[in-house]
């Protein structure tokens, strides 16, 4: 009987432990000292000198081009190039066979010979009959018919003379010859084939690529755009460097020459709304052949006074509107409605809503909300890289309320 109740009295002694263990572990913990302001890292923006470029799709353009077509009729002897070769102003490229010009010219020499040969004693009689009209002993009209005659064998001379002329044209454009500098294409015709004066198809087409034509387009809604940033002094302009032009070729890769900006076209195509603006390029190595596609990185203006903010400290509201948060002068978090313009790079081009001096917030964003106490370390330090704890995962920065 002792020991039962011995027994007894150590389970209730038990009991009663195991209650306070659970009455202790149930309580909360007692309340550690307040979290210090959040630390963030910042980058301090400053006033920068920027010149602004737009890149434009164009096209290539040969310098020169020539559509090389026969300007008399005949027979093609020979082809005197190679197709896709480089050729000078003046070379021969094809010839067409003589003969029958050479004939023509002969024959208009025959012809003026013969013309000059009847001038003399045409002129003679004339001279002898307006002797004897002046003592009366012939006619007036004897005179008259006699210089009559005088003047149709001058005549005569005079269209022999360019007949002969002409022939001479004819039997010089049977050599058909380069009418610029510049590269072949494909021939048309081989020797043997009969060409036709001024035919449609052209017996070859010569290229000048060196230096090449780059048109690119320019929607008039630009245009318009920088005339006004221009005048309202937002932008200024070079003049050396605002004509030289930088060219990206299909790949992406740079252009190694920089060229020139010629003109900009007078009027607006109706169907695209653009304007063209055309550009000179050397092209010593043949890069750049006719019909390629270019971008073509055209100065806008410079900024004199431009602030950019690091793209990771702009974030967007629920209406897609660009807000940042900065450090304001009592050590919070502010939010900045901005207005932005170009990206440029890793950082956006702020029109409104910032200035030099302003701290942005780029690390430690998920830590801080509009009006929450900060300390503000320089961005990429690593003190602000973590969020706090208890911060809302995925929460945006500076997010609307």
């Amino acid at each position: 009987m002792h020991g039962l109740r011995k027994n007894l009295r150590n389970l209730s002694i038990g009991l009663v432990a195991l209650g306070a263990t659970l009455v202790i572990g149930c309580g909360k913990p007692a309340a550690g000292p307040p979290p210090g302001p959040a630390e963030v890292g910042t980058v301090t923006l400053a006033a920068e000198r920027v010149v602004l470029t737009t890149e434009l799709p164009g096209r290539t353009a040969p310098y020169l081009v020539a559509d090389v077509r026969p300007q008399v009729s005949g027979l093609l002897q020979k082809r005197l190039f190679e197709e896709g070769a480089d050729v000078r102003a003046g070379a021969l490229l094809y010839q067409i066979d003589p003969a029958p010009y050479q004939a023509a010219v002969d024959q208009a020499e025959a012809a003026l010979a013969m013309a000059q040969a009847n001038l003399p004693a045409a002129r003679s009689r004339a001279e002898r009959l307006r002797g004897l009209v002046a003592i009366h002993a012939v006619g007036e009209q004897d005179l008259e018919d006699a210089d009559a005659v005088l003047q149709r064998a001058e005549a005569s001379v005079a269209a022999s003379q360019a007949a002969l002329e002409s022939a001479r044209i004819n039997l010089s454009w049977t050599p058909i010859k380069a009418p610029i500098s510049g590269r072949t294409g494909r021939s048309s015709v081989t020797p043997g084939a009969l060409v036709t004066a001024y035919q449609p198809v052209p017996l070859v087409v010569i290229q000048q690529l060196d230096p090449i034509y780059v048109d690119v387009q320019q929607s008039s809604s630009e245009v318009l755009r920088l005339r006004r940033v221009l005048s309202s002094g937002e932008l200024t302009r070079d003049g050396e460097s605002a004509s030289r032009v930088r060219l990206l070729l299909e790949d992406g890769t740079p252009y190694a020459h920089e060229g020139t900006l010629k003109f900009q076209d007078v009027s607006v195509e109706p169907m695209t709304g653009a304007v063209t603006l055309r550009m000179v390029f050397p092209n010593p190595d043949h890069v750049l052949l006719p019909g390629m596609f270019v971008r073509a990185v055209v100065e806008e203006g410079v900024a004199e006074q431009a602030i950019l903010a690091p793209q990771q400290g702009v974030a967007r509201d629920p209406r897609g509107n660009a807000i940042a948060l900065v450090v304001g002068p009592d050590g919070t978090a502010q939010e900045r409605a901005l207005k932005l313009g170009r990206a440029i790079g890793d950082r956006w081009l702020v029109t409104e809503g910032l200035a030099a001096g302003d701290q942005v917030i780029v690390d430690g964003l998920l830590r801080v909300r509009a009006g929450v106490p900060v300390h503000a370390v320089p961005a990429g330090s690593g003190a602000a890289g973590g969020p706090a704890p208890g911060a809302a995962p995925g929460a945006a920065p500076g997010s609307a309320k």
